[in-house]
């Protein structure tokens, strides 16, 4: 169940690392300067929705962190630019708004004050707030033994993980709740429950060392008491595919939600060999991959330039605003993401690698720009938006190195807790032996 060390062959070496070091600058070259974190998003035709070029993003800045790793890692920047960079973000995140230890989905990256991202969503959101958890976990582990500034930071990054006040966004129940507002209270009323992008958050409650949660909160709350397990019924198109489902995925995601449900939470989470009571979480990852890919490729509503080597469907930026993009006839909308499929590298090692290639290849002049391929586009539609999301640039950046070297999944990992916590919800893994 370990990766290989490095599985990608010496033909394809060179645009591997191309792409991974293009889409790497969204987070270096690209970042926010005040802050040092990934801004929410980036337009390269300069035009930005509520002069919001400033604000980042705590969800997609985790995603950041933990590309900065693969930076030092693989040499697209020194390791002392890398620390610079992250002491930089530790400095903001100890000092922004934060509401119980969470941050909130949205700052102004110059002053550290909340954004909404909707009118009472104001406050903490734990969901994006364990992303960044997620990240900060692997930087400790990172610099842990390191020198004594390496030290230091790790500590500081340790701190701001053991801040977050898990327990209080239960609401006293045993289930975990997305927002909370200081004006708003929990008016919000997002109690997080069934499959989607959101396991991290439960692993990462019932793992903390300062505001734990019972493991009853991840049964009773996530898991339904076992209705997780109670699948949704395909469509006739993918109920002829051997790729099956194991858990209730949330919505009318009846065949799997957005693929972005295979990649947030398996940043850090090592999907190998991870399994509970409910599910085989690799078989679920690749199974949810397959149906993408397998859907595109039979392109049931006949869109322009779907096949074999141009596939994914997840949430992005689309023709009108922004949207979920799944295999269901009601939200394919002829919208492809890249990040779906290079996101999905460890899960489709040949279909992701034949989407990169000729992306690169044949469409590098409407895909291509100064932070790797675009959000997404839609030959049907001959519409390229020159536009990105950090959320969706961060998750290509770890996923492709989690394939190559398995890196932030063994840091991840590595972690006691992490380990005490997996152990405590009845999950087994290879690294917990």
């Amino acid at each position: 169940m370990t990766a290989n060390t490095d599985p990608v062959s010496p033909a394809d070496t060179a645009l591997f690392r191309t792409v991974q070091k293009q889409t790497f600058q969204y987070f270096f070259e690209g970042a926010e300067p005040v802050s040092g974190l990934a801004r929410e998003r980036f337009h390269a035709d300069n035009i930005y929705p509520q002069n919001d070029k400033n604000i980042v993003t705590s969800g997609g800045g985790g995603f950041g962190v933990m590309a900065l790793l693969v930076g030092i890692e693989r040499g697209f920047v020194t390791r002392a630019e890398g620390i610079q960079q992250l002491g930089k973000i530790i400095h903001f995140l100890e000092t922004a708004d934060r509401f119980h230890g969470a941050w909130p989905h949205w700052w102004n990256g110059e002053t550290g004050k909340v954004k909404p991202f909707s009118r009472k969503d104001d406050g903490g959101d734990l969901v994006e707030s364990s992303f960044m958890a997620q990240g900060l976990l692997c930087v400790r582990q990172y610099f842990q033994n390191g020198t004594a500034e390496e030290k230091t930071l790790a500590a500081r990054a340790d701190k701001l993980w053991k801040e977050i006040d898990f327990n209080w966004y239960r609401n006293g129940k045993n289930v975990l709740y997305w927002h909370w507002s200081p004006n708003y209270g929990w008016e919000m009323n997002f109690d997080v429950r069934g499959y989607n992008e959101c396991l991290i958050m439960y692993v990462l409650a019932a793992s903390s060392p300062t505001h734990p949660v019972p493991a009853e909160v991840y049964h009773e709350g996530w898991a339904e008491n076992g209705k997780i397990k109670d699948v949704n019924k395909t469509d006739s198109i993918v109920s002829s595919y051997p790729y099956k489902l194991q858990m209730k995925h949330q919505g009318d995601a009846y065949n799997g939600g957005p693929l972005f449900w295979a990649h947030y939470s398996y940043l850090g989470l090592d999907p190998r060999g991870l399994k509970d009571k409910y599910a085989d979480y690799w078989e679920e990852c690749v199974n949810q991959a397959m149906i993408n890919y397998q859907w595109c490729v039979d392109n049931p509503k006949k869109f322009k330039g779907y096949g074999p080597d141009s596939w994914g469907l997840t949430s992005s930026y689309s023709i009108r605003g922004y949207a979920g993009h799944a295999p269901t006839v009601k939200r394919d909308l002829g919208v492809i993401s890249p990040t779906a499929a290079l996101s999905s590298f460890p899960y489709t090692p040949q279909p992701s690698m034949a989407a990169m290639k000729h992306w690169y290849t044949d469409r590098k002049d409407k895909l291509w720009g100064p932070y790797g391929f675009y959000d997404a586009f839609s030959e049907t539609a001959d519409w390229y938006l020159p536009h990105y999301l950090a959320i969706d640039q961060g998750p290509i950046v770890v996923m492709m190195e989690n394939y190559r070297s398995g890196l932030l999944w063994n840091l991840f990992m590595s972690c006691p807790e992490i380990k005490q916590g997996l152990k405590k919800l009845g999950f087994e893994s290879p690294h917990l032996k």
